[in-house]
Order: C-alpha cells, then sequence, then structure tokens
C-alpha cells in the first residue's frame, strides 16, 4: 500500500524511557526560479521552499526523465489570508475586543476559504499543463503526471540528485504558479521524492510484537524506597523510580480538585489506529482507579486505507495513540476523546487528520504527541500547517505539539535546533520536566527533563563514569525560521530570543508537564507476551509524548471551569498567566542551588524478565543537554507547569 510519493514522515513524539534513536536529517530550503527554467518565460508566483537544500550542484545527476511518475499536492491559499492571521491573532488575545468572538467552520469557509471559482482556474491551469486532478477538497488540489508535465505546471526543471546514497528527484530551482494565481495558490508539495525519515522523537517504543516490562523495585510515590546498600550519588541514596504515576496522582500535582473536564472534547492524532484501543483504555481505567468509558466518549475518525506501513513502522504507532488516550482520560476523566488517525506519518497524511478537525469542529482542543527537527521543515510545509492552526484558532480550536525529546538536538543531529511543528507561533509547545509526587499525593516539586545515565560498576562501589552520558531529555530552544510572536514579548528573554544572533525568533517551549520516563506514567496495552500469546500487561513511560495530553487533558479541565467557553489558540492566555500562582516556576535544582537529583532504576536485560538478568543505573535529573529550567521562563519548561490556582484562574 505505498503510495508513489513520499512525503516527510512524522514521528512518535516522546514515547520515552531509555536511548534515544537515529534520524535521517533533512533541509530547510529557500530559493528563486532559475530564469528560463525548463524554457519558460516570466509571469510567475515563486512558491518559497520547494527546492531542497540538498539540491546541490554538486549532487546533480542530471535531469530526470521525462516520464518518470509525480504526485503532488497544490495547497489553495483561499481568500484574505493576511485577514485569516489577523482574526486569528484578535480572537486568541485577551487584550482584544474581539477574544473568544468565534466563527463556525461554515463562516470561516465563507469569509476565507477558497471559492469554486479560484478552484476551478487552479484546476484549468493543472489540466492545461497535462497534470490529471485526481482529488478535491476545499484545502488542495492532488495532482498526478509525468515529470515532463510537472515541469510545464511548475516553470521547473526536475533533476535527480544524491543523496544519503540514494538518488531522488526535485525541482532544481523554486517552482512557481501563473502570477495570475498568485492570491490563489498557497503551495505545492511533493515536487521532490525523498523520504525524511524522521526520527523517533525520544527513547525507545515498545514493540507492539514483544511486550516490554519494567523491572523492580519500585517507589510507590516520589522517595518511598532507597537501598542504603547502593552508592551514593550528590551525597546521599537516591530513591528507586516510580513504578508509574496514574492519574490521581498527575490531577493532584496540577491542581485538578473538582474539575473533571466534562462537556468538553480532546481530540488526539498520531498515525494509524491500535485495534484493541478500546479495551486497552477500558481496562487500564479500572485496574487504575480511573472512572469507566461510557459508552461513545471515546470514538475514533480514521481514513479508508493506510499507506507507508513499513517506513513508519506503523504496529509502533499504537503504542502513541494508547498513552495519549489515557492520559488525557486520567486527567481529565469526563472529557470526551476522538482519536483522528492518519493514513500514515506522512505530513500529507498528518496535515488531512488535523483538516477534518478543523473542517468538521471535532473538538476545541487538540493533542500531538509527534514531530521532526525544525531542519526537516521546509516553507512549504510550514504554510500548509499555519494555515489550519489559523484556521482552527479562528473557530476557538487549540493545538498543542510535544517539543521533542533530544534536548537541544545536538547530540543527536550535531545542530542544535528545536522540534517542529511545536515552532509553529500558532501552536502550543508542551515541555517537560521531572516530576516528584510524594506520600498522599502531595507535589513536592519538579524539575526541567534532562537525564544523565551511569551504571552500578561490576563491584557495586560507585556507578560508572557518574554522572554519566546524556540520556535524553525535553527540547526547546530558539527556532530559526519563525520570527518571535507577539505574547511572547516581553517575557522571553533575549537572551534566548536572540540566541541565533539575528533578531528576536520564536522560542520553545511554551508550558510544560511531567515528561522524564523514570518519573513517568503507568500505561496499559495489549502487547504479544513471552509466549506468542496478545494480552494486556502495563509498563512506566514517559516523554513529551506524555507532556502533551497531559496538558491537554489540565486544559479541558480549564475549559469546563470556564463554562464550556473555548480557550481556543491558548499561548495568549498562557503567557498572561505568566509570573502568577497559576504556574509552578520550575528550576533544575528545586531543593537549591547545588542540590542535584537522581533516582536509581533497575531494568530487565530483554526488556521482559529476569531470565537475562538486570541492569542497575543511577539517572540524574534536570540535565537537560545545553538547555537550563531557571527562575522564569526557560527552554525547557517555558512559563512553568500548571500550579494549584491554574484551572481556576479560567474562571469567568
Amino acid at each position: 500500500m505505498r503510495s508513489s510519493r513520499t512525503r516527510s514522515p512524522r514521528a512518535r513524539a516522546g514515547l520515552a524511557w531509555a536511548a534515544t534513536l537515529p534520524l535521517v536529517a533533512g533541509t530547510l530550503a529557500l530559493g528563486a526560479p532559475a530564469a528560463g527554467a525548463a524554457g519558460h518565460d516570466g509571469g510567475r508566483h515563486a512558491l518559497l521552499g520547494t527546492k531542497p537544500l540538498w539540491a546541490t550542484r554538486q549532487a546533480d545527476q542530471g535531469a530526470t526523465a521525462a516520464s518518470a511518475a509525480v504526485t503532488a499536492r497544490v495547497y489553495l491559499a483561499g481568500r484574505d489570508a493576511k485577514g485569516l492571521a489577523e482574526r486569528a491573532r484578535a480572537v486568541s488575545d485577551p487584550h482584544s475586543a474581539a477574544y473568544g468572538k468565534y466563527l463556525s467552520p461554515a463562516q470561516v469557509r465563507a469569509h476565507y476559504g477558497a471559492t469554486q471559482g479560484r478552484i476551478a482556474k487552479v484546476t484549468d491551469w493543472l489540466k492545461t499543463s497535462g497534470l490529471t486532478v485526481t482529488g478535491t477538497t476545499n484545502r488542495y488540489l492532488t495532482v498526478q503526471g509525468d515529470a515532463a508535465a510537472t515541469e510545464r505546471a511548475f516553470a521547473v526543471d526536475l533533476h535527480n540528485y544524491r543523496k544519503g546514497g540514494h538518488t531522488y528527484h526535485a525541482p532544481s530551482a523554486t517552482a512557481s504558479a501563473p502570477a495570475s494565481l498568485a492570491d490563489a495558490v498557497l503551495t505545492v508539495t511533493g515536487l521532490d521524492n525523498a523520504p525524511r525519515m524522521a526520527r523517533h522523537h525520544s527513547s525507545e517504543l515498545p514493540p507492539p510484537e514483544g511486550v516490554f516490562r519494567n523491572s523492580g523495585p519500585f517507589s510507590s510515590y516520589y522517595g518511598s524506597r532507597t537501598d542504603k546498600n547502593l552508592p551514593s550519588a550528590y551525597g546521599s541514596k537516591a530513591p528507586y523510580a516510580i513504578k508509574g504515576y496514574t492519574g490521581k496522582q498527575l490531577r493532584a500535582a496540577y491542581g485538578a480538585k473538582k474539575w473533571t473536564g466534562k462537556n468538553v472534547t480532546v481530540a488526539i492524532t498520531d498515525a494509524y489506529a491500535s485495534p484493541t484501543i478500546a479495551k486497552d483504555a477500558d481496562t487500564y481505567a479500572a485496574r487504575n482507579g480511573d472512572p469507566r468509558y461510557r459508552r461513545g466518549q471515546l470514538s475514533q475518525v480514521l481514513p479508508e486505507d493506510y499507506t507507508h506501513i513499513k517506513e513508519c513502522g506503523a504496529a509502533g504507532w499504537y503504542g502513541e495513540e494508547t498513552l495519549d488516550v489515557e492520559a488525557v482520560h486520567a486527567v481529565a476523566p469526563d472529557s470526551d476523546i476522538v482519536y483522528v488517525g492518519g493514513a500514515s506519518c506522512m505530513d500529507d497524511d498528518l496535515l488531512d487528520s488535523l483538516g477534518k478537525i478543523v473542517d468538521g469542529h471535532l473538538a476545541d482542543i487538540v493533542s500531538n504527541s509527534w514531530g521532526d527537527i525544525e531542519a526537516n521543515e521546509t516553507p512549504d510545509v510550514a504554510a500548509a500547517y499555519d494555515q489550519i492552526f489559523q484556521q482552527g484558532a479562528v473557530q476557538g480550536i487549540g493545538f498543542y505539539f510535544s517539543s521533542g525529546d533530544n534536548g537541544d538536538e545536538v547530540a543527536n543531529t550535531g545542530t542544535k535546533q528545536v522540534d517542529t511543528p511545536a515552532n509553529s507561533a500558532w501552536a502550543t509547545a508542551v515541555g517537560g520536566t521531572s516530576l516528584a509526587v510524594g506520600k498522599h499525593d502531595a507535589y513536592q516539586w519538579e524539575t526541567g527533563w534532562g537525564t544523565r545515565k551511569a551504571a552500578l560498576s561490576q563491584d557495586g562501589h560507585d556507578w560508572t563514569g557518574f554522572p554519566g552520558t546524556f540520556n535524553g531529555g525535553a527540547g526547546g530552544g530558539t527556532s530559526k525560521t519563525v520570527a518571535q510572536p507577539f505574547y511572547q514579548r516581553g517575557v522571553v528573554p533575549d537572551g534566548l530570543a536572540e540566541a541565533n544572533g539575528g533578531g528576536a525568533m520564536r522560542t520553545v517551549p511554551d508550558i510544560a508537564a511531567v515528561a522524564d520516563p523514570n518519573t513517568g506514567f503507568l500505561v496499559g496495552q495489549t502487547q504479544t507476551l513471552p509466549d506468542g500469546s496478545l494480552g494486556y500487561d502495563e509498563y512506566r513511560i514517559g516523554g513529551t509524548s506524555l507532556a502533551a495530553p497531559v496538558i491537554a487533558g489540565i486544559q479541558a479541565l480549564a475549559q469546563q471551569a470556564r463554562h464550556g467557553v473555548a480557550l481556543g489558540f491558548a499561548n495568549p492566555g498562557l503567557y498572561q498567566r505568566y509570573g502568577t500562582a497559576a504556574y509552578h516556576d520550575v528550576t533544575d535544582h528545586p531543593l537549591g542551588a547545588g542540590r542535584d537529583l537522581a533516582v536509581v532504576r533497575v531494568d530487565y536485560v530483554n526488556g521482559t524478565d529476569a531470565s537475562k538478568g538486570t541492569t542497575t543505573s543511577l539517572r540524574s535529573l534536570g540535565q537537560d543537554s545545553s538547555l537550563r529550567a531557571v527562575v522564569g521562563y526557560d527552554d525547557v519548561t517555558g512559563v512553568g507547569t500548571p500550579g494549584a490556582g491554574y484551572v481556576s484562574s479560567y474562571r469567568p
């Protein structure tokens, strides 16, 4: 079921508990149309970002065969793109007279959608060029054809280029549309066919074909169990990692109180769909003290068919959906949950999932635990995402994205950068923390999530290479491509906003919640057991893939406290509350300067049972690559985590 065109796949963000997986890096591209490309004349509208940076003269292998197949999407600009962005800001800004005055999907289409006349003109242009229009929506047209027709349509030559040991075709210059369609065409994707395999944002994901289990000993709450025979760390004995927090503990830590998310709907997007999600979610709720699901409370909107199954590791996404659903329900047990699955982990299919939510207004809050590095997102794709986010904002819909699980990305990619779509000025980026919930579910403290790992020496007398190597941490930092949005001015320090040496840029994240897999969430999922049978099992997990649905659940509580009025695009309101009792101001040293923290973790060597033995390691907390959680806004936790007064701050 593999399509002829591979778009950039997105990784499951932050499903984490151990080492980082690799990434095949892509590039950010800008350019200008080549003079006389393919014999075309002027009068063109450049579609920026359509020529990838890897399409260099040195890598050029010559012209693509005229008969080579191409499948692309031509995204429609709609009417008044500038007006859409202005309206999105106005309805989202608490200081605006238009705040909260949302439009319906029909009103958005009437005010800002592409007209039938414009769609007809774009269709005629594509057909006249020799391309076949295979699908038309209110957002884009899908076209197929050979390279010769593609070159005619977009006034560009396609060449073959060497990339990573393979050959792919791509435009040799920036593609363009006729100048007469400048206000009708937003961008085009699919003119290059390089598979940009996004890395798994976090640590390992338990393969569905084999069960993953955590080994004990465990703490039942933070600090409840220590082993005095193990070596000390940072001047004391570190406690064992918890077995996994449950909804009761997370609700207490983040000030849920009486709020349950009643009459609020949360949407979740991922790729594919778990065939056992309903049974797993209900079993988990029953076993861990959450209310059972009422009829219709959990629903799914799925595509007719799936593609790119092998490239995306389709079955691995089952665990992502399971975590997201169970975390939202644990935090907001009365909220409705609608899962909108993508046909694959490629951008076009994930954009389709987001588009379904906006077009049908399926929810006011959308949790997304997937993403890629910023270097892999070109301006054409970014424009398509931002258009959906702005349309959602105008309707009162907010999108929450994991910030990533490789810290500043240097250890992972060699380059300091943020993740995307969390870098969008129109999305809420969710960072991560290490969370200590003590006896009687009392909130103790949080650090920024950043882990170093040191194994127990063979003689058991010390921690080898203490404090050890970087083992994962919340993504964050300063965007190289997105300018600083209005809501970050005066809050984000200039040292962060201008960290790249130019003007003030978008800084990530905006808010945070628990993400450290060593202080993570207990999740339950059907997996393949050692005897080959399928069965339900539970394990501790984390990553910003956990933080995003936790924040989505908290936002459902806040919307309930607001008497059901949608929060919409949340960032202006989040920053308006900066510096108040609404947040825990998280730092890496919550017990005082110089007082570092760690937990001890025991793992099965084979990830399943003790037949191959266990390993013991020390996991230091609050050590996130070059990123630091400090007093005030920081690039690990943003404005902080929800405090005891956060939800009630939304009461009218």
